[in-house]
């Protein structure tokens, strides 16, 4: 009968075994870096800048475990340790859906009473090193470690090396399709974690179930897991939420339905702020829908019919209101929307999009090879908290001109208007707006940070044909609305702010009007803290 020493001995002479330990490796670290994009996603967005918080507190957790990883195995290269860290690693993964969602949000909660700038930024960071880093730095350590145990001498040290590299090379790339194109989308980012962490598990499970030892530690470690397992797909990420219909993730978004009494809404990655919305009774929202409207009114859809393109359809909320106001017989609507699972909710959940065509196509990509020419273009295709930077450059406002009618109006969704802001994203936005239209309008949305801006291709027709088309509306409540809309519209004066393909910075302003526009909501609860304490902080919640 084999002893212990021999198992071991045999276990790692077999390097398929490590090979096999260092490809799950490999897979792991890049599955839990995409699912850290999705559940922090909800809370601070998916922009580039919480991409780039993800990838650089990983890289911190590689290579602080690549050097422990290294001197451990030169000190006391017993392997033991190193498949115990791996199923450390995997249990720490395996508690993130049950603790991640609940961690993220306390920390926010800390932040806002403590900061005043930078609070995304800053929150995202600490999220990510509270729950990402130790895991993240368990498996930085396998490759070095690895090493130690696969080169026996110096004939073959560079292929064996290299084949562990190829190994970890080969598990990180499926590690970064299987993810973002099957299990996300197919069961969720909760069970994604679990997923890889039962695939590292069950690698520590078989190294010491061969050397038969630390049986009794790996059985409760097991009996952790399993409750995760149970636990970690039971809540929401907006657990807050108590009107939640529907909440899911596809390719592109984490989505979210609400119902109450009045409405049906639906929010993308982020757990404040509604993209589409739909009235159970018909009507004005009250959101920027019906400041948009003023565009169709503008290109005479009172005395024809009008073509409109939408670029970020969403569940068809525009749509839909120009149909009622208008009459679906004086329009003839076509909509864009990248995501195709936003529009198969707009179906269950939205209702018939009317006469509206939706093309599931990035918005840019679409314009870029459409030949059809429009009397409204409205551009509403807000990412997150910003807009993406292919849709907000002067090249892309050239062929959104292109492709307007001489008499046609293009409608945009600006977001993020924070008073007193300089410099403001919104600024730059109507500024490269201005440097292709000549006749630039802009409206602020009341109760709202939204902002409405209107172009034109001849200078002063905006302001003339809207007036004129006013009186000839015959809904009086649409009627009135776009009276108020005249009286408060504004021309925009250009300014030298300008985005291109080639430098639009447009998550750096995004961030930093959020920033000033969360600093402002939250001056009343600081306050209120400052002057009661935590539970005069929470009475007036």
């Amino acid at each position: 009968m084999e002893d212990t020493n021999e198992k071991e001995t045999k276990i790692l002479k077999n390097r398929i075994f490590l090979y096999i330990t260092e490809f799950f490796a490999g897979m792991a670290v890049m599955a839990v870096e995409l699912g850290a994009s999705r559940l922090l996603a909800p809370y601070f967005s998916s922009s580039q800048i919480v991409w780039t918080i993800i990838i650089g507190t990983i890289m911190i957790a590689m290579a602080a475990g690549n050097l422990y990883g290294g001197r451990s195995a030169d000190k006391d290269p017993n392997p033991d340790k190193l498949y115990m860290r791996i199923v450390i690693a995997a249990i720490w993964i395996a508690v993130i859906p049950v603790l991640g969602k609940y961690i993220i949000v306390f920390i926010s909660g800390a932040l806002v009473l403590t900061i005043n700038t930078g609070f995304l930024v800053i929150a995202a960071f600490i999220a990510c090193m509270v729950i990402f880093v130790f895991p993240l730095f368990l498996l930085g350590t396998v490759t070095p470690s690895l090493v130690k145990y696969t080169t026996s001498n110096l004939e073959d040290n560079g292929k064996v090396v290299g084949t562990l590299g190829a190994a970890n090379t080969i598990g990180s790339i499926i590690g970064t399709f299987l993810p973002t194109f099957v299990t996300i989308p197919a069961v969720g980012t909760a069970v994604t974690f679990l997923v890889f962490s039962g695939i590292i598990l069950l690698i520590g499970i078989i190294y010491f179930v061969c050397v038969r030892r630390n049986m009794v530690r790996l059985a409760v470690f097991l009996i952790v897991f399993v409750l995760c397992a149970i636990l970690g797909n039971k809540s929401n990420f907006a657990f807050w939420e108590k009107n939640l219909v529907y909440e899911g993730e596809s390719i592109y978004n984490y989505t979210q339905v609400k119902e109450d009494e009045n409405s049906v809404s639906l929010s993308t990655n982020v757990m404040f702020g509604v993209q589409s919305v739909a009235l159970k009774k018909a009507g004005l929202t009250g959101m920027y829908y019906d400041y948009a409207m003023a565009a169709p009114v503008a290109a005479g859809v009172d005395e024809k019919k009008c073509d409109v393109l939408v670029l970020g359809m969403g569940t068809g909320t525009f749509a839909k209101q120009c149909n009622y106001f208008f009459g679906s017989d004086k329009l003839n609507i076509r909509g864009v929307e990248i995501d195709d699972k936003i529009s198969g909710l707009a179906e269950k959940y939205f209702g018939a999009k009317g006469n509206a065509e939706v093309t599931t196509y990035d918005g840019r990509a679409f314009i870029k090879v459409d030949k059809e020419k429009y009397d409204v273009i409205m551009v509403d295709a807000y990412q997150d908290i910003t807009i993406p930077f292919q849709m907000s450059s002067r090249e892309f406002f050239e062929e959104v001109y292109a492709h307007l009618k001489e008499d046609g109006v293009m409608v945009v969704n600006l977001n993020m208007r924070a008073e007193g802001a300089k410099d403001s994203i919104n600024d730059y936005m109507c500024d490269t707006i201005a440097s292709v239209f000549p006749d630039v309008q802009t409206v602020d949305v009341k109760y709202s940070t939204n902002r409405e801006l209107f172009a034109t291709k001849k200078k002063g027709s905006f302001e003339g044909r809207f007036g004129s088309g006013i009186s000839k509306i015959n809904v009086p409540q649409l009627r009135e609305f776009m009276s108020m809309i005249e009286y408060d519209i504004t021309p925009y004066k250009k300014g030298d702010k300008l985005l291109t393909d080639d430098q639009a910075p447009v998550e750096l302003l995004g961030m930093r009007e959020i920033d000033l526009i969360i600093k402002k909501e939250l001056e009343y609860y600081k306050k209120v803290y400052e002057e009661k304490g935590l539970n005069g902080l929470l009475n007036s919640m």
